[in-house]
């Protein structure tokens, strides 16, 4: 318990490499609860004190914990291309709302190797028009590739944006096959 009676949530953590560069995951008790792309010192300290904040508790290095080796062991299969979905226990505690509603049917509903309009998944989730939202909700998305926002695209062909930035989200699709890999 923190001084306030309230109980802390252990979060544990760990950096992996990937071919998209260094990825941080994060998980608690409940399951994996984020991931974060481009996890250099910067980035990595910045997304700590954010779990710290928003969740209670100092999160914890420890790559090694139960609670990360699967996620762990599912992502570096999925980016050797001996894995094409997630099994593992999530934590949804830093989304909510529409953006949870969204996120949890991209999740369930696009699967590998396909994509998705912004308008499309608005009209999946009982919201039509409401595109720019779920584009808000692809940007505001703690679990990246596991929770799949790279597969959501624009009506009109365009990869749109992605917080990893453009070319990680090409180069996630060209892994799944939606896109051919980049000559260079």
């Amino acid at each position: 318990m923190d001084s306030h009676g309230q109980y802390e949530q252990r979060v544990v953590w760990a950096v992996v490499g990937t071919d998209i560069g260094p990825l941080l995951l994060a998980a608690t008790r409940e399951g994996l609860v984020n991931v974060v792309f481009h996890a250099t010192d910067a980035v990595r300290d910045r997304a700590l004190e954010r779990l710290a904040s928003r969740l209670g508790g100092e999160p914890v290095k420890e790559p090694g914990s139960p609670l990360l080796a699967e996620a762990i062991r599912q992502l570096k299969a999925y980016f050797a291309g001996e894995r094409q979905g997630f099994e593992l226990p999530l934590d949804w505690s830093l989304i909510s709302g529409f953006n949870r509603e969204v996120l949890r049917e991209l999740a369930g509903g696009v699967p590998y190797g396909s994509v998705v309009g912004y308008g499309d998944l608005a009209r999946r989730v009982g919201q039509p028009g409401a595109a720019q939202a779920v584009g808000m909700a692809m940007g505001a998305n703690p679990l990246p590739v596991v929770v799949p926002c790279h597969r959501v695209v624009e009506s009109d062909g365009g990869i749109g944006g992605f917080g990893g930035g453009v070319e990680t989200k090409r180069r996630l699709l060209a892994l799944e096959g939606v896109l051919p890999e980049p000559l260079f």
